[in-house]
């Protein structure tokens, strides 16, 4: 009789219609998140795109490739890995606080924090030996040896990411959006000045923009611990640093390496561009524009990727309380968000194809080929944003392991062989490049979309209550 109750009140969920209410409500909702979570992100990667464009008006085409490649190899083999993981967060603290288990949400931070940072020791070593690396795969040595020393400046920024990013989620989860919007504006109003006096007034030049990052980075954590450490709204789920923080590693593994190999994929796939760009004739050339492309296109999914943590939140909380439907309508809702904001960047940015080039550098032979790009670049902001929702329901659901297999089929075995034959073979240089990333972005699309529409959000509350009550609950008592 009890299973039968089951199946009827599930049954009765899934004909549960969507109403124009439901839609409107979470349309506030996720306006809510997305829209302090956009100008957060879009804080965050300024930094990056103000420190490549003060190099770049050093108006040395060295500089600028050479600074690019170091923050592509930083991102492939430090910042991704660290974002990755903190990810995992979002599935578990998400969770545990639509349920209300509070206590768990700072327990895992903690965790979070704690294997985050032992992983960038090995990184030291790596980023260390870069250069011989560097030339050990075939890149220019003038190129290698700049960005071998712009890469060991940023190397006390990794524990400062790493921190950084576990206590991000732990904002976003609570929907304290606020507090990270203060301090990432005023974190880069000074990097903005802080990195033009280290290039521009000092004898560091291309260098002086990485130690601005680093000094950064360290600032905006030191403000988010403030906060979590005194304000009053963490008072619930700041737990005690205690022994309990270990028997939470496997947990927070179990989500982490899979968010961890699904969002380097992807990640590593731009980020290879800029390697096989280094290896087309005019080198230097190639991988300033392929860089500019994609921190233009990273600068961008600022937008989307703040619909993706609204929706991640939302869906997981709904999840952790017991809510499928609304789960549901979460999606419906990220998606149409998604789409408008999609047509209307793209167009803005294809109106402009011929002038933004010049933000990043003076050179006209530069600024022309971004120009080729530009068309390019506006279908893979499409791409990206559908995608980036996408994940984001990926993620509050905690079915990761599938989004390793799409990310994995779309990209390294369709995207990035195209990307060779047509660079190479069809001599379309880094137009072809690009070309092959947004085969591998289609590809990607279209089997994320295929998984979410087969999602049983029934079973997916089920699921999440189990984790969190750890089986004990019946079936009866998980859906509410």
């Amino acid at each position: 009789m009890e299973e039968e109750s089951l199946l009827a009140k599930e049954s009765e969920r899934q004909r549960v219609r969507v109403t124009w209410e439901d839609y409107t409500e979470e349309m506030k909702r996720i306006i809510e998140i997305a829209g302090p979570m956009v100008a957060v992100n879009s804080c965050q990667y300024l930094m990056v795109v103000f420190t490549l464009i003060m190099v770049g008006h050093l108006n040395d085409k060295l500089y600028l490739s050479s600074a690019a490649l170091s923050l592509s190899l930083a991102s492939v083999t430090g910042f991704s890995l660290i974002t990755g993981l903190a990810s995992g967060l979002e599935t578990l603290c998400g969770q545990a606080y639509g349920a209300q288990q509070y206590k768990k949400i700072g327990i895992q931070t903690y965790t979070a924090i704690l294997c985050l940072t032992c992983l960038c020791l090995p990184l030291i070593f790596l980023w260390l030996n870069m250069e011989k690396i560097l030339v050990f795969i075939g890149q220019d040595p003038l190129i290698a040896y700049e960005a071998g020393k712009f890469i060991s400046w940023l190397i006390p920024s990794l524990f400062a990411y790493a921190i950084m990013q576990s206590l991000v989620r732990y904002f976003i989860i609570q929907s304290l959006l606020y507090p990270m919007l203060i301090s990432s504006c005023i974190t880069l109003c000074i990097h903005v000045l802080l990195c033009w006096v280290l290039v521009f007034k000092t004898r560091l030049s291309n260098v002086g923009g990485a130690l601005a990052m680093t000094i950064s980075v360290w600032l905006n954590v030191i403000l988010l611990g403030l906060y979590m450490r005194y304000s009053p709204a963490c008072a619930e789920t700041r737990a005690p640093i205690s022994k309990e923080l270990f028997q939470g590693i496997w947990k927070f593994f179990r989500f982490a390496i899979p968010s961890t190999v699904m969002l380097c994929l992807e990640w590593w796939s731009f980020e290879l561009l800029i390697l096989m760009s280094g290896l087309l004739p005019n080198p230097q050339l190639e991988t300033s524009v392929l860089s500019i492309c994609l921190d233009t296109l990273a600068t961008l999914f600022a937008i989307p990727f703040g619909i993706s943590a609204a929706a991640s939140t939302r869906i997981s909380n709904e999840l952790g309380a017991g809510n499928p439907h609304t789960a549901r309508v979460v999606v419906l809702v990220a998606m149409c968000f998604t789409i408008m904001e999609a047509a209307l960047v793209s167009g803005i940015l294809f109106a402009c194809r011929n002038v933004f080039g010049y933000i990043f550098i003076n050179k006209k032979e530069v600024v022309d080929y971004v120009t080729v790009m530009a068309p390019l670049i506006c279908i893979s902001v499409i791409l990206d944003s559908i995608q980036g929702v996408l994940t984001g329901v990926a993620r509050g659901c905690g079915w990761q392991d599938m989004g390793v297999y799409v990310n994995l089929g779309a990209f390294y075995l369709c995207g990035i062989p195209v990307a060779a034959l047509l660079a190479f073979l069809a001599k379309m240089r880094g137009k072809g490049l690009w070309i092959g990333a947004q085969i591998g972005a289609f590809v990607q699309c279209v089997l994320l979309s295929i998984v979410t529409s087969c999602i049983n959000w029934e079973q997916q509350a089920i699921n999440a209550r189990k984790r969190l009550f750890d089986n004990e609950l019946s079936a009866d008592n998980i859906l509410v």
